[in-house]
Order: structure tokens, then C-alpha cells, then sequence
């Protein structure tokens, strides 16, 4: 039951009432916002809804029509995000949990594990109790397995997932293990799930062989009324009539899951085709169905395998396929993120004679893309900060009052943020990191209203550029100018006039909002790339990208001496902008991208050389621009 609070309803009525309704042996969550304040209750009595209405401070009551409660969206409309450590399952970052099938010895565990470290898996499975068709097949290693699987975590920093298959074994679980995994053979294991309920670890459950989607939720139902909200779905395919695969992948789960209940959920390409050239098309897929994530399994030497050598893959397969997932996820509003481990450890509480706090500042307000940027490439553990302009995000960063600062610098189509270029010009702070970011805009309104009677659109400047054409069709509109897309929306929504609309994402569901129409930018290749700028703290990984500013003597050629030292030692430039010097007009800086770490011992000699061909020279940073040159 949905209970709706009357507008003038106390926090202590609020308690008072929840107080009554937890006496009766029901669980209370508070959902909703400020503007309407509404509680979930769940309980086993069954009541008449007349009953709720009469309790104080309720104005209404409406029942929940799924058989599963708790997990439905509809008592808890935003997506909850599971942490695992240091690990967001269901953020704006890609989750690959990658292993082995089952721990089968210390020494190939652990060279599985560096492996896939390596190439961007933040968790790691493998078996330690298997449960097996055959009672003669290899049955894991039990404890001593465990043992192997903490040593992993010790080594690498990668949080274990490992299979429970009886209450017995919940006493190991709690001393070894960060995520518990319920099998497909398990999924309807009603003893099982509680105990996993009450033991209050994160839990991955499969889906059944042969289980319905609703069977499915009503077993996460089972794990969540025991008290543990922290649970993740996992498609791993189901039985069907087809034997050309040892499954068959029901990648519509993804979306359909994605609209019932909150929990995120990630898909297991090994298990749903049994065959190793089927696994990354597989897992490429349910990326772009909107998978929060993916669980492979990989071996160093699949053909001496105790079990799944054959849809295991090998590192080297693993690598590429994290390749192409870093370029599919940003279509889909994700990243994968290579130094994901490795930032967690540098952002967390330093000690204390650093200056600057572990924290992250943009400009804009949350839920706009300079928000989302921040979360995409630090995640939602990092505190950040928002502020009123790009200068003021130079301005804190330059003075430690913050670590890091995330600004835009060119988008795809409308070209350079010239502001940011400038304030890199002006600040002397390097770039620690880039993220690049799909915008996708779409025409939000009030609930009811229709496109034709619109009057007025918000907007920031840049937004209405990218959907030029769309708008050109709406001839007779007034654009008005906002700070960003996020605030746009929110100016909008205050008014609840049916003649006003924005332009922004709006990805999740705003109450009284909904999108007129979804996907308006003139280009669906509408990316924005935002680098993370710093005073003093470097980012982790490898260094594959370096910006510099120079400009040169006004002569014939001065411009081409430089452009020739790039040439002559084979470097990629990927930007090369021409910037007016506004103390000196005619005179102009040259913001140059190269595909390089130019601060490398081994490139001093190319620098010395820059420095020697130019009149002013400044070293921006060099950083990780991705996939390009993961080692």
C-alpha cells in the first residue's frame, strides 16, 4: 500500500504514524519528495485500504497492484544503486565482474585475476561450492577455495562474488565473501533466499531455467522482505527448445526488468550461450539493451578447465571485448572506466596535512550533464559540489578548496566551450582526465501538454544549437536562455504551465513531468568531452593523451616548424584550435591534443624542441583518454 500524506502533515505525526504501523508488523519506507511526502508500507496482514485512510495525517491510499511489493517501482520509483565496496552497481559506471567458472587452484586464480584486473573488471567471480548436474563433476574446492578467493581481493582490491548453495554456509559467506551469488538451480530455494536475506550482504540472483520474469521478482521479494535491499538480478539465459546454444538469452528482460522494479541488472552472456565466439556479441548486446552491467567468465587455459572451458574466455578475448564495451557505453549513457579501483583509492579520506579535500566541483546544478560527467568519471561515492560558473570551478580548484573540477571543452557539433580554453590558458592547473559524454536531448513538458501549444522553450544556448532543426520546425517559439539543461527542466516543472517546456535529458521520471518528444538534437552523434581538471593530484593509469598551448614568432612558416616535430616522431594530433591573445589582437595561442604522454622521460627531448620552435609554451597535462592504449 501507497499511503499519500496531507500537505500539512508534521515530522512527528510522520513518525507517530510510522510507529503505529511498524506495531502492527509492517515495513515503512518514506518515498516521494518534499512536494508530496508518501510512504510504502508492506506488511503479511492483509487490510482494507479504508483502513489506512483513517489512520492521521494519510489523505489517501492506494494499493500496489504487483504481486511483488518491495522491488516494484512503484513503491520505490528510482533506481537504487548497490555498492560493493568501493564498486556502484546500477550508476553511471559499467560493472564487469569477470573469472573463472570455479576456483581451481591458488596460482591460476590469481594469474586470472591480474588478468582481468588488468582489462577492467572491478569485481571477481568463481565458484567455490559448484552445484552440478553430474554428482561425479568437479564440485569446488569449499573453504580452501574461499581462502584463495581472499587472497585475490587482498592482492588485486577486486571484491569476490561467489555462489551459496545451502543455509549451511552462511557462517563462510560472512567471513569471505562481498557479494553473495544465487544460482539458477537455487532461484526458487525459498530457505535459501532468506537466509541470504538475513545475512545482509549484497546478493546476486539468477534467474531460473525455466522461471517467469515475475517468479523471478517474487524470489528477489523474498530476499528483500527478510530485511537486505541490496540486490542485483542477473540474466543468464533460460531453457528453451533451441540446442544450438546451451541457452537461449532473454535480453528483453533488460528493459522489462528496467521498468518494474528499482534493483539493477546485469546479464551473464557465458551461461546463456555456452560457447566462446557467442560471448561478446552476447554481452555487447545486453550493454546496449541497458544491462547495468556483465558477468564473464575468463581462464587463462579454458581447455584444462574444471568446469565451463568451453564458454570461458581468454584474456586476450576479454581485453577486446572491454575495448568495444568503452565504446558502446557512452551511447547508452554509461562509461567503462579503467582506473575505477584505482580512483576510489585516491579520493578517499588523505591524511591529514593534505590541503585539498577529496572533492569534485562543476558548474550547473544536479542532473545537469556537467553533473552527470562527474559521476560518470568519479561516481557517486566522490562528494561533489556544484557552483554558478566555469571560472568559479578554475577558482576553487586553483585555491585546494577542491581537487578536482569537471568542465565541457567541445561538443561534437558545436564545436569549442572557447571559455574553458581560455581559463585553462589562464589557470595554472594541469588535466588529470576526460570523459566524453553522449547528449541526448529531448523536449520535456508538463503532464498533458501538447507540443503544438507550446509558447515558450528553456533551454542553456548550446542546447538550442544542437537541436536547431528541430526547433525551426516550431516556428513562432520564444527561446529562453538558462544556465543549464537542469535548471530548465526545474523552472518548468515550478511553473506547471502547459504552454512552457525544456530541452534536457530528463533519463529518469520527474512527477508531473513527461517527455513531449525524446531524441530532438539535430545529430544523434552528440557527444560532449569534459576534461577533469587539478592543482596537484594525478590520476591513476596509464598516461596516452597530452594537451599543450603554445603560440609562435609572426613569420612564414614559424607555425609549420612545429607542426613538422610531430610529424618527424610519428604523433597523432587529434585537436589543433587557433585562440585570439586578448591583450594582443591578431595574435593568437594554438590549443593542440596529442595522442601521447609527452611528459615521459623518453619524449624530453620533443619538448625541449617545442619549447625551442615556440614563443610561449605551456604544458596543459598528460592523461588516460580511454581504451586506446590499455596495456
Amino acid at each position: 500500500m501507497i499511503l499519500v500524506l496531507g500537505k500539512g502533515t508534521t515530522l512527528e505525526e510522520t513518525e507517530r504514524l510510522k510507529e503505529i504501523l511498524r506495531s502492527e508488523g509492517h515495513m515503512v519506507k518514506e518515498i516521494g519528495d518534499a512536494e508530496e511526502r508518501v510512504l510504502g508500507v508492506v506488511g503479511k496482514a492483509y487490510r482494507e485500504g479504508s483502513y489506512y485512510e483513517s489512520l492521521p495525517g494519510v489523505e489517501k491510499a492506494v494499493p500496489i497492484s504487483k504481486p511483488y511489493k518491495l522491488v516494484s517501482r512503484e513503491l520505490h520509483p528510482a533506481p537504487s544503486v548497490i555498492k560493493v565496496g568501493d564498486v556502484s552497481i546500477g550508476g553511471d559506471r559499467l560493472v564487469v565482474i569477470a573469472g573463472p567458472c570455479g576456483v581451481e587452484g591458488r596460482k591460476t586464480t590469481l594469474e586470472i585475476a591480474r588478468a582481468v584486473r588488468n582489462h577492467g573488471a572491478v569485481l571477481f567471480r568463481g565458484g567455490a561450492f559448484k552445484p552440478r548436474t553430474s554428482p561425479y563433476a568437479f564440485q569446488g574446492m569449499g573453504e580452501e577455495g574461499l581462502k584463495i578467493l581472499r587472497e585475490v581481493r587482498e592482492e588485486t582490491g577486486l571484491g569476490i562474488v561467489t555462489e551459496m548453495t545451502s543455509p549451511s554456509q552462511a557462517d563462510l559467506m560472512m567471513k569471505y565473501v562481498d557479494v553473495v551469488q544465487i544460482g539458477a538451480r537455487n532461484m526458487q530455494n525459498f530457505e535459501l533466499l532468506k537466509s541470504v536475506g538475513r545475512i545482509g550482504k549484497p546478493v546476486l540472483l539468477k534467474r531460473g531455467l525455466s522461471a517467469t520474469i515475475e517468479e523471478w521478482l517474487m524470489s528477489a521479494e523474498y530476499i528483500l522482505s527478510e530485511g537486505n535491499d541490496q540486490v542485483i538480478l542477473c540474466e543468464r539465459g533460460i531453457r528453451t527448445f533451441e540446442r544450438y546454444t546451451r541457452n537461449t538469452l532473454d535480453l528483453t528482460a533488460v528493459p522489462v526488468i528496467k521498468k518494474l522494479t528499482h534493483l539493477p541488472i546485469i546479464v551473464d552472456p557465458s551461461h546463456a550461450t555456452g560457447i566462446r565466439a557467442k560471448v561478446s556479441p552476447m554481452a555487447r548486446a545486453a550493454i546496449a539493451a541497458g544491462a547495468d552491467g556483465l558477468i564473464v567468465e575468463v581462464h587463462t587455459d579454458p581447455d584444462k578447465a574444471l568446469s565451463d572451458g568451453p564458454q570461458s574466455l581468454y584474456p586476450h578475448q576479454f581485453e577486446q571485448l572491454m575495448r568495444d564495451l568503452y565504446v558502446i557505453a557512452p551511447v547508452v549513457g554509461k562509461q567503462v572506466d579503467y582506473a575505477y579501483l584505482d580512483k576510489a583509492a585516491i579520493m578517499k579520506p588523505q591524511s591529514s596535512s593534505d590541503k585539498a579535500p577529496a572533492t569534485v566541483v562543476y558548474s550547473g546544478v544536479p542532473g545537469s550533464f556537467s553533473h552527470k560527467a562527474c559521476l560518470q568519471f568519479f561516481g557517486s561515492e566522490v562528494p561533489l559540489n556544484n557552483c554558478s560558473s566555469f571560472k568559479q570551478v578554475f577558482e576553487l580548484v586553483d585555491s585546494e578548496q577542491a581537487a578536482f573540477g569537471v568542465v565541457p571543452v567541445e561538443n561534437s557539433l558545436t564545436g569549442s566551450i572557447h571559455e574553458n580554453y581560455d581559463l585553462l590558458l589562464d589557470y595554472d592547473l594541469k588535466i588529470a582526465g576526460e570523459v566524453t559524454l553522449r547528449i541526448k536531448h529531448n523536449l520535456i513538458g508538463v503532464a498533458g501538454a501538447q507540443i503544438e501549444q507550446l509558447e515558450r522553450v528553456y533551454s542553456h544556448p548550446q542546447a538550442f544549437q544542437q537541436c536547431r532543426e528541430f526547433l525551426e520546425k516550431l516556428p513562432g517559439l520564444d527561446l529562453v536562455a538558462y544556465k543549464d539543461t537542469a535548471s530548465a527542466i526545474q523552472r518548468v516543472k515550478e511553473s506547471g504551465d502547459p504552454g512552457e517546456a525544456a530541452i534536457g535529458e530528463g533519463a529518469e521520471p520527474i512527477p508531473g513531468m513527461e517527455v513531449l518528444k525524446e531524441g530532438i538534437e539535430t545529430n544523434p552523434r552528440n557527444f560532449t568531452r569534459f576534461v577533469v581538471i587539478s592543482r596537484n593530484t594525478s590520476l591513476p593509469g596509464p598516461k596516452n593523451k597530452s594537451s599543450i598551448i603554445y603560440s609562435v614568432s609572426d613569420k612564414p612558416g614559424a607555425l609549420f616548424e612545429t607542426l613538422r616535430i610531430f610529424a618527424a616522431n610519428d604523433i597523432n594530433i587529434v585537436k589543433l584550435e587557433s585562440r585570439p591573445i586578448h591583450s594582443r589582437p591578431w595574435v593568437y595561442m594554438f590549443y593542440v591534443d596529442l595522442e601521447i604522454d609527452i611528459a615521459e622521460e623518453q619524449n624530453k627531448r620533443i619538448l625541449e624542441e617545442l619549447v625551442e620552435k615556440t614563443e610561449f609554451f605551456k604544458f596543459l597535462g598528460s592523461y588516460n583518454r580511454g581504451a586506446q592504449e590499455k596495456p
